[in-house]
């Protein structure tokens, strides 16, 4: 599977700026990039140590195209385990094509889609789950994705895997030699022990499995709805919260008619609010989409903020009621249940309505009353425990899915044990737990997983 082609991308964002860096890969990639490079100095670049700097100029014959600040990395000292230079240019578009155009002309390729990243895996440099966490890191918009994405890449969720697998695959060797001398019916696996390590497997498993709800949501951003009738402050909220005039806000009823969306970093988590429609019996046609997108994005968010219209004069049934049908239509979701217009409410007023409705919380939008509040009962509802005592934390789909089919293996394994089932027949189910343990890290892999995985990446990466 390992290319002998030397490969090239722009390793910096397309676009001008102060300097970019074109990346080469391959057998080949020093001699090559000697052939257009002439040292300040006259030093021959392929008798240059590893991991050293050299100023020059990037040279077609007599013409001289920039002056460039060229990195040797040679064999496996480098990030792909291959030769590789890098050269640092002047970000001038122009002059990131032409010197990109010389080296295609004189022997290397584009490089497809991760395909740096894809050779460092193939040459042992990096397994599949740190290097699927490169594409994290870089994706990474927040404090919390990008500590997941550093956590993995440093190897602590295969480290665990790795772990398992092992212990796992040393028992696996014990049952597979008593298959050899099943006629002596002897057993070299101590069942007891072996007891012991699949309850513990099973444990870190679950504990896998269930860290990808908080995962999945630290990765992706939380997607928080807020809603509730027309003209109840919602729009002024995501201003309020996002500290900007994102949404028009007006004294007419209905006048966000489609989804406003916009993302803001609290502590480190990443929350989409969506602001939407407001919900009430309407004849206007747009308005009615609108309404529809309102409970849409209901069901995609994880978190819903009801604005309720309860106002100074009353309305605590109305609320009770709406909040029924919110629990009963969404169990699963989280909800804060908001009374905006604090302002308008006495001290007193605000504690009797409390009596009857102790989970609601009030503030003003308008005066940014509250808002700090509302932003902490938001963190409330993202179990970051594990985050802060650096457990691994599952944010990759592909990972979940190979731990839920591991798991099952596990839980076959172990109810052929408390059976007494034959030591062929658990044997089986152990080689698919093995199988899919080395889905995770790579040690099981096929070209179409791996094209999936590395399509994703940018080219340079």
């Amino acid at each position: 599977m390992i290319s002998q082609d030397t490969i090239v991308a722009l390793a910096t964002p397309s676009g001008a700026g102060a300097i970019a860096v074109i990346r080469i890969s391959g057998k080949d990639a020093i001699s090559i990039a000697s052939q257009v490079f002439a040292s300040v100095s006259g030093k021959d670049i392929t008798k240059q140590k590893s991991h050293t700097l050299h100023l020059g100029h990037i040279v077609d014959g007599e013409k001289i195209y920039d002056q460039v600040l060229l990195s040797l990395f040679k064999g496996t000292n480098s990030y792909t385990g291959e030769n590789t230079v890098e050269v640092s240019c002047h970000g001038s578009v122009y002059i990131q094509q032409q010197i990109i155009q010389l080296l295609l002309r004189k022997g290397c390729r584009m490089a497809n889609a991760g395909e740096f990243t894809l050779r460092a895996f193939l040459n042992g440099k990096l397994d599949l789950s740190q290097a699927e966490a490169v594409a994290d890191l870089i994706a990474s918009d927040n404090e919390a994705s990008h500590q997941i994405a550093m956590q993995q890449m440093r190897g602590g969720f295969s480290n665990e895997i790795a772990k398992l697998r092992e212990e796992l695959l040393n028992f696996a060797s014990l049952i597979e030699l008593e298959l050899d001398f099943s006629e002596e019916d002897v057993e070299f696996a101590d069942r007891t022990q072996f007891h012991e390590l699949l309850n513990r497997i099973e444990f870190v498993l679950k504990r896998l499995i269930d860290s990808f709800a908080v995962g999945n949501v630290i990765k992706n951003g939380i997607p928080v709805a807020i809603v509730g009738e027309p003209n109840v402050g919602k729009s002024t909220l995501l201003n309020a919260l996002l500290n900007e005039e994102r949404a028009i806000v007006s004294a007419i009823a209905g006048t966000t008619r489609d989804t406003i969306e916009d993302e803001l970093v609290i502590n480190g988590i990443g929350f989409r609010f969506i602001d939407t429609a407001g919900i009430r019996d309407t004849q206007d046609v747009v308005e009615s989409i609108g309404i529809k997108k309102t409970f849409e994005k209901m069901e995609q968010a994880q978190v819903v903020v009801y604005i309720s219209p309860l106002t100074p004069k009353g309305g605590i049934e109305e609320v009770k009621i709406e909040i029924q049908k919110i629990k009963n239509q969404y169990p699963q979701k989280a909800l804060l249940v908001i009374a905006n217009k604090k302002d308008l409410y006495t001290e007193e007023q605000i504690d009797t309505i409390l009596a009857e409705l102790p989970e609601l919380m009030f503030i003003s939008a308008k005066n940014n009353e509250g808002v700090d509040e509302l932003k902490e009962k938001l963190l409330s509802f993202v179990n970051t425990g594990a985050l802060r005592n650096n457990e691994t934390i599952v944010t990759n789909t592909r990972h979940y899915d190979s731990l839920i089919k591991a798991l099952e293996e596990i839980q076959k394994v172990q109810w052929g044990l408390r059976s007494g089932l034959s030591a062929d027949l658990m044997a089986i189910d152990i080689r698919q737990a093995l199988y899919f343990f080395g889905e995770i890290t790579g040690q099981v892999s096929n070209d179409e997983l791996l094209g999936n995985i590395f399509a994703n990446f940018c080219i340079g990466k």
